[in-house]
C-alpha cells in the first residue's frame, strides 16, 4: 500500500500545488475585476470564457498527449496557465481578461487530463478506490487552501497574481522530475447526449442545472460577498465555507441515495437548496454573522447534485458504458457552465447582487419540478445496473472517469 502511494506521490503533489493556485485565482479574479470597475455582466462573461477554453481543451488534449507525451503537455500547459495569470495583472481590460481566461481554461483541461490519466494508469482493480479517494482529498484540500490564501494580501495588488503564477510554476517540478513511465494513449469515449437523455432525463437535467447554478456561484459569489461589504478575509472564508460544506456531506448524502430511488434525494436536495438560496438572497446583506453558516449549508446541498445526477444516470446503464455516459454528462455540464455565469451576471446587473441566489433558486425549483414529474411517469431503476454512490471532484477532466471505482474492471492477461 505504501509503495503504491509513493509511486504516485509526484502526481498528487503536482495536483495539490496546481489546485492551490486555482482555488486562489478563482476567488481573486471576480473580486479584482469588480475593483477595476468591470460590470457584473463582464465578470460573468470572463467566467464563461474559462469553460469555453475548458471544453476546447477536453477535445484537443488527447491529441496533444498522443503527439508529445504527458510531461511535455503538462509543462507547456502549466507555463500557459502562469503566463495567462500574470498577463491579467498587466492587461487590465475586459477583452484581455476574457481571452486570458479562455486560454487558462484550455490549459487547465489538459493539465487535469495528464494528472488523471497518469493516476488511472497506476491504479488497478484493488487500488483504484483508494487512489481515487486520495485524489479527491488532494482536489478538495488544494482548492480550500487556495481560497483561504486570498486573505493574505490585497486583491488590487500584484502579489496574489504573482503568488498564483508561482504555484503554477512549482506544480511542474514533481511531474517534470518523475521517473514514472508515461501511460499509453487512452481511447476517447464516444459522446451521445441525445441517447443518454432518453435513458436518463433526470441525470442529464441535473448536470445542466449544476452547470447553470454551481458555476454561477463559483464565478460570482465573491462579487456578491464584496457587494455586501464583506472584508477580504471574510470573502475568503465565505468561499471556503461553501467548499467545506460540500466536501463533508458528499459521502453521507451519497450513502442515503444508495438506499432509495436517487430522484427522491435529488428532489429533497434541490428543494432545500432553493430555500437556502432565497434566504441568502433576502437576508445575506443584513446578517454577516450568519452568512458563513448559510453558505456552508448551501454548499452541503448544491455541491451534491452533480454526483447524484451522475450516479442516477449510471443506475440505468450497464457498467461497461459508465465512462461513455459520464464523459457525456461532463460535456453537458461544461456547456451549461458556459451559460450560467453570463446569465446570472446579467440578472445581477439588472436587479442587484441578490439576483445571483434568486437565479440559482429558480434553477433548483425547475429541476425539482422536472424530477417530480419524472417520478410520476417512470419507475426507478432495477437492481441490475444500480451502483454505489462515489464522491466526485469539483474540478476534473473526462480522464478522471476511468479512475472512478464504478468503471469497468480491468481484465487480467492470461
Amino acid at each position: 500500500m505504501i509503495s503504491q502511494f509513493s509511486s504516485i506521490a509526484a502526481i498528487l503533489s503536482s495536483t495539490l500545488v496546481f489546485l492551490v493556485g486555482s482555488g486562489l485565482l478563482s476567488t481573486l479574479i471576480p473580486v479584482r475585476a469588480h475593483l477595476e470597475g468591470f460590470s457584473t455582466l463582464a465578470i460573468g462573461v470572463i467566467g464563461s470564457a474559462y469553460f469555453v477554453g475548458f471544453v476546447a481543451g477536453c477535445f484537443t488534449g488527447p491529441r496533444w498527449l498522443n503527439r508529445v507525451g504527458h510531461i511535455r503537455t503538462f509543462t507547456v500547459c502549466a507555463g500557459i496557465a502562469a503566463a495567462a495569470t500574470l498577463a491579467q495583472s498587466i492587461l487590465i481590460s475586459v477583452t484581455a481578461w476574457i481571452a486570458m481566461r479562455a486560454l487558462f481554461g484550455f490549459a487547465a483541461a489538459n493539465m487535469y487530463m495528464v494528472l488523471e490519466s497518469w493516476l488511472n494508469d497506476r491504479a488497478n482493480n484493488e487500488t483504484r478506490g483508494r487512489i481515487f479517494a486520495a485524489y479527491l482529498s488532494v482536489n478538495f484540500g488544494g482548492l480550500l487552501i487556495g481560497q483561504l490564501l486570498f486573505a493574505t494580501s490585497r486583491p488590487e495588488s500584484f502579489t496574489l497574481f504573482s503568488l498564483t503564477a508561482i504555484f503554477y510554476a512549482l506544480c511542474m517540478l514533481p511531474v517534470g522530475l518523475t521517473r514514472l513511465p508515461q501511460p499509453a494513449p487512452a481511447p476517447v469515449p464516444v459522446l451521445r447526449p441525445l441517447r443518454l437523455f432518453r435513458i436518463s432525463p433526470v441525470g442529464v437535467a441535473g448536470c445542466i442545472a449544476v452547470g447553470l447554478a454551481n458555476n454561477a456561484i463559483w464565478t460570482l459569489a465573491p462579487v456578491y460577498a464584496q457587494s455586501r461589504g464583506l472584508s477580504n478575509g471574510m470573502i475568503a472564508l465565505f468561499m471556503a465555507a461553501f467548499t467545506v460544506g460540500g466536501t463533508v456531506m458528499q459521502v453521507p448524502v451519497g450513502r442515503l441515495s444508495d438506499r432509495m430511488d436517487r430522484r427522491y434525494v435529488i428532489v429533497g436536495v434541490c428543494a432545500l437548496a432553493a430555500i437556502v438560496g432565497i434566504v441568502i438572497a433576502v437576508f445575506g446583506g443584513r446578517a454577516h454573522g450568519m452568512i458563513l453558516w448559510l453558505m456552508a449549508l448551501y454548499g452541503t446541498l448544491v455541491l451534491q447534485l452533480y454526483g447524484l445526477s451522475v450516479a442516477h444516470a449510471n443506475d440505468r446503464i450497464p457498467r461497461q458504458q459508465f465512462v461513455e455516459a459520464s464523459a457525456t454528462l461532463l460535456l453537458i455540464n461544461s456547456l451549461a457552465s458556459i451559460l450560467g455565469p453570463t446569465l446570472s451576471a446579467g440578472l445581477m446587473d439588472a436587479f442587484g447582487a441578490a439576483a445571483l441566489f434568486f437565479f440559482t433558486a429558480a434553477v433548483h425549483v425547475t429541476l425539482t419540478v422536472f424530477t417530480v414529474v419524472r417520478l410520476r411517469q417512470k419507475e426507478g431503476p432495477g437492481e441490475v445496473f444500480r451502483e454505489r454512490f462515489e464522491p466526485v471532484p469539483h474540478l476534473s477532466s473526462p480522464t478522471s472517469l476511468e479512475l472512478d471505482p464504478r468503471g469497468p474492471e480491468e481484465t487480467k492477461a492470461t
